[in-house]
């Protein structure tokens, strides 16, 4: 009788899925799991938002253009809503896992940077996607959405999710402590979002500050994926889909190098 084996290595290959999957799937369920917080809590904030000015700014009395003041608001209120909580949700897995000691977990199975990055990203725009889908559902309840270009409004949220995801998981690992985390949100984010004519056309603004919005990548997130539904961008439409990809590039080669060398990751 033969006697049977001992237990083998696992072959690997060239990437380790079962390892990426595993990340990606707890990533995701980690906010499915508190999804009161993690994606009403967001939906009742962007309402909020959006009944504040809907009565502050009088509504559709107001245009924007040809366009009624909440058509023109509401796809900007979904695409912060989306791309605050992709943020959220890869820079605050980091950073507890830092604080509470178990980031070792992470690191210790065989994955490659780009496993580990993808694995963290991935599921930061799944959360970001779901609460940009809740988020328009509820918000077409008050205001028709018209979709006049799909390929804009689905280009642009996933770019934009992973951009941000990206910026949370560079965030995370730069961070020590949870004020990091607030300080980057605080000046970078928050800034950032609320300069990018999310709430008024950046058409009006002074020369000065027009250039400055159009640097903004921000901007382009969200001029982007409004043109997806009222067909009106501020903007140049080529220049925001290549500037976005090519952020996209630049944050994921900064976040490889950061994870390659275990920048504040490793002893």
């Amino acid at each position: 009788m033969h006697k049977p084996l001992p237990p083998q290595p696992r072959e690997i290959g060239a990437v380790n899925w079962i390892g990426l999957w595993t990340l990606f799937r707890r990533e995701v369920q980690r906010f499915l799991k508190v999804y009161q917080q993690t994606v009403a809590a967001p939906v009742v904030t962007t309402l909020l938002f959006y009944a504040v000015f809907a009565l502050a700014l009088g509504g559709n009395l107001r245009m924007v253009g040809e366009t009624p003041f909440l058509q023109f608001l509401a796809p900007g209120l979904i695409m912060m809503a989306m791309a605050q909580n992709a943020f959220a949700n890869t820079s605050s897995s980091v950073i507890i896992a830092k604080v509470q000691g178990n980031i070792v977990d992470v690191l210790m199975p065989p994955l490659a940077p780009a496993e580990l990055a993808l694995g963290y990203v991935m599921g930061g725009v799944c959360r970001g996607l779901a609460v940009g889908i809740v988020t328009a559902i509820a918000i077409s309840l008050f205001v028709p959405l018209e979709i006049a270009a799909p390929f804009y409004i689905v280009y642009h949220a996933v770019m934009a999710s992973m951009l941000l995801s990206l910026l949370g998981l560079i965030g995370g690992v730069w961070a020590e402590k949870f004020d990091h985390i607030a300080a980057f949100t605080n000046f970078l984010i928050t800034p950032l979002t609320f300069l990018s004519g999310t709430f008024y056309s950046v058409e009006r603004l002074p020369t000065a500050f027009w250039w400055v919005a159009h640097a903004n990548p921000f901007f382009y997130m969200i001029d982007g994926f409004r043109y997806g539904f009222i067909g009106v961008s501020d903007g140049t439409l080529g220049v925001g889909l290549a500037l976005l990809a090519g952020t996209n590039l630049a944050l994921w080669a900064l976040l490889l190098r950061m994870l390659s060398t275990g920048y504040k990751l490793k002893p």
